[in-house]
């Protein structure tokens, strides 16, 4: 990994890197690189902590599986921008446009995301369940036994930058065998062998984490097809 000390290093790296479009794996600390065109350029694996960003141009370039610790994106542009994988835990994207950009898997657990601008070609960042009403989810039980969930209109919802949504409880409606050939009556959940989902009967957890952006944690986790909570 390249570390660099200074924007004008970087700018310098940047100048070279410009006919090959790739910056990849570089590492820098405490730094003003605020305003800069990174355009075009794909910044993959980046380690960057405590920089400023703002104003940064991002436009059809990749940040992919970054890590931007305490960093600050103001008013950064991100259109079109592969973002998948990248940590982006405790930053501050206000302002930032990230139209059109891929965000699969990024983290955003404690971002300032206020006036962030998406659209209808940003992916993975908008609710992948409906953020009211009730709809059918489905998840994967123990020895592949699938369960076809009922989330009311009161149950809590959330889900993160992929597939995966969680909710604060939900009605069992059916199991299955994942070829339709078997019925249950009840399935063990994958992550807690004493979580015991039983038809017709209300599933609810212990607790139920209301933070969207929080990965991994309290909720029953859900799939908006079968084919995704087949894949789980």
């Amino acid at each position: 990994m390249a570390e660099y000390a200074s924007r004008e290093e970087l700018l310098h790296a940047l100048a070279e890197a410009r006919e090959s479009g790739s910056l990849t794996q570089v590492e820098m600390k405490n730094c003003d690189l605020s305003g800069m065109d990174f355009s075009n350029m794909d910044c993959s694996w980046w380690a960057f902590a405590d920089c400023d960003l703002s104003g940064c141009d991002f436009t059809d370039g990749a940040i992919a599986h970054g890590r931007f610790q305490n960093c600050i994106f103001r008013n950064a542009r991100f259109v079109r921008c592969d973002m998948t994988g990248a940590d982006l835990r405790g930053a501050d994207l206000t302002d930032a446009d990230i139209s059109g950009a891929e965000l699969l898997s990024a983290w955003l657990e404690q971002a300032k995301l206020d006036g962030v601008v998406d659209d209808e070609n940003t992916r993975h960042y908008r609710m992948r369940c409906p953020e009211k009403g009730a709809f059918i989810g489905y998840k994967k039980g123990y020895e592949n036994r699938m369960i076809m969930l009922l989330i009311p209109a009161d149950a809590g919802r959330t889900c993160a930058t992929n597939d995966a949504c969680r909710c604060s409880k939900a009605k069992v409606l059916t199991i299955t065998s994942v070829d339709f050939t078997e019925r249950y009556s009840w399935a063990n959940s994958y992550v807690d062998e004493n979580f015991i989902y039983r038809e017709g009967e209300w599933a609810i957890p212990d607790k139920f984490t209301e933070d969207r952006w929080v990965e991994s944690t309290h909720g029953i986790h859900f799939w908006m097809t079968r084919e995704e909570a087949l894949k789980y």
